[in-house]
């Protein structure tokens, strides 16, 4: 059964945040902010209410067609450069500008493409470090296409570095994740790494 946000009780939160903060949630500009963070939450940790294994199988669509079976499609699968954000599990604060690669070596399922950038938004929405976003999408991908072998390379920009804290805006965070021969055979993590970047 799927998870609920709770949205009353974000928006009784978020009033007593704004009384924390030392203002008035019933002046003109704030009485209806609870109401407005509470539907944002509800969209922006949509991925919250899903299981890994649920998201498998929102967006499992694959084909297996003769011509995708191991024997006859040896190549590697990438989509590249699937813009998403998510929130720091740590700070509750925006990663933004994250680009996200996946790569796959197909067995006898193929991933319609668009599923691929449908699963890393979705993982993408949750309280997250960007390390487990790479394990959680690899994870998903595999369980669709029933290949171990999956790469997933993520660039992004972290709020809690880039306007608080340290400040340093433009500072990037890189991460990989790798399963299969891509975490075993060096080469292969390589000629993966080229195509990805």
């Amino acid at each position: 059964m799927k998870k609920k946000i709770d949205t009353e009780k974000i928006q009784e939160c978020i009033k007593e945040i704004l009384i924390a903060l030392g203002d008035d949630p019933n002046r003109e500009g704030l009485i209806d902010t609870p109401k407005r963070v509470a539907k944002m939450y509800e969209e922006v940790f949509e991925g919250m209410t899903h299981s890994n294994e649920e998201i498998a199988e929102m967006f499992g669509t694959t084909f297996e067609e003769e011509d995708c079976t191991s024997e006859n499609y040896k190549n590697m699968v990438v989509v590249k450069d699937i813009p998403i954000h998510s929130y720091c599990e740590h700070h509750l604060a925006l990663m933004y500008n994250m680009k996200v690669t996946v790569i796959y070596k197909p067995k006898d399922k193929i991933i319609g493409l668009s599923k691929i950038a449908r699963i890393a938004d979705m993982v993408g929405r949750r309280l997250q470090l960007q390390e487990r976003i790479g394990k959680d999408i690899a994870e998903i991908v595999s369980m669709v296409t029933e290949t171990k072998d999956v790469g997933v390379l993520i660039t992004g920009e972290h709020s809690c570095m880039t306007s608080r804290g340290v400040k340093k805006p433009g500072t990037l965070t890189t991460t990989t994740t790798f399963t299969g021969e891509f975490e075993e055979n060096d080469l292969l993590r390589q000629e993966a790494l080229l195509i990805m970047k």
